[in-house]
């Protein structure tokens, strides 16, 4: 099984409708794990290098997670999450002006921390603030959870710090860091593509779960 096929399999099973990212991501393991063993490179040096990167990662996450929550908590007790709610509902401002003005800096404020943020972190972090003004605004708390993975998606490939660039330069193994960022410009304008038509269409990301409410 070539490292190609490991890829094709779980991008296969994900948009096939098989099984969720975090199964084909375990799927994923089993077959690299196969693949390691039919080609006899698979040693217990290999499994614990493996397990104290997994470990490290996991243990970044947990504490990015817990730091995040305790936040939240403290945005929460102070009563910020409420403040700003209300700042945004009293400003003197058309409706129209006002929903797509805020929506805007919304997008730009995530596509900015993007690029110095995890994605995990900065959704815990900023999602207690953000959903109750667009709430607040009249958006579909639904909508926006969709345009927040959009975004999300793209803060992954935002530099300097978007983590799937660095997946992609070390699996090259060659070449300049700056080849990459050049190579996933076309993928982030599509993206903002993407965005805009989200904005402009909001029944693009209404159309699936409307046709689910409906069964």
């Amino acid at each position: 099984m070539p490292p190609l096929a490991i890829f094709a399999l779980v991008i296969g099973v994900i948009y096939g409708g098989v099984a969720t990212a975090s199964e084909s991501a375990a799927l994923g393991v089993v077959a690299a794990t196969l693949l390691c063993a039919y080609k006899r490179v698979l040693t217990w040096e290999m499994l614990g290098r493996a397990s104290e990167a997994t470990l490290r990662t996991t243990g970044m996450i947990i504490l990015i997670t817990l730091a995040a929550f305790f936040l939240n908590f403290v945005l929460s007790s102070i009563g910020l999450t409420t403040l700003l709610v209300n700042a945004v509902t009293s400003l003197d401002l058309p409706p129209l002006g006002m929903m797509l003005g805020m929506m805007l800096a919304i997008i730009l404020f995530y596509i900015l921390l993007g690029c110095f943020m995890d994605t995990l972190a900065m959704l815990v972090t900023t999602a207690p603030l953000t959903v109750p003004i667009v709430i607040a605004l009249g958006y579909d708390p639904v909508w926006f959870g969709v345009m927040l993975i959009v975004l999300c998606e793209m803060c992954q490939l935002t530099p300097p710090f978007g983590m799937n660039l660095f997946v992609v330069h070390s699996v090259r193994g060659q070449g300049k860091f700056m080849d990459v960022v050049m190579g996933v410009l076309p993928f982030l304008a599509m993206l903002l593509l993407m965005i805009v038509l989200l904005l402009a269409v909001p029944q693009l990301a209404m159309w699936l779960p409307d046709q689910m409410a409906h069964l």
